[in-house]
């Protein structure tokens, strides 16, 4: 049978665990953002100097 003590252990790593899984698939989606905001802004500045200078009299 398990004891309370044994069953607050399971309990508490498996809480650890998930949290550090947390951490990680967070951490994972910030820098796939970073990257994604970073090829963006590089597309955004290439189209920029690519403009005719006609198109930019506005």
């Amino acid at each position: 049978m398990i004891t309370g003590k044994r069953l607050a252990d399971i309990g508490y790593k498996t809480f650890s665990t998930s949290m550090m899984l947390l951490t990680l698939y967070g951490g994972y989606l910030c820098s796939v953002r970073a990257y994604r905001f970073m090829v963006r802004r590089n597309e955004l500045k290439l189209a920029a100097e690519n403009q005719a200078p006609e198109m930019m009299k506005d």
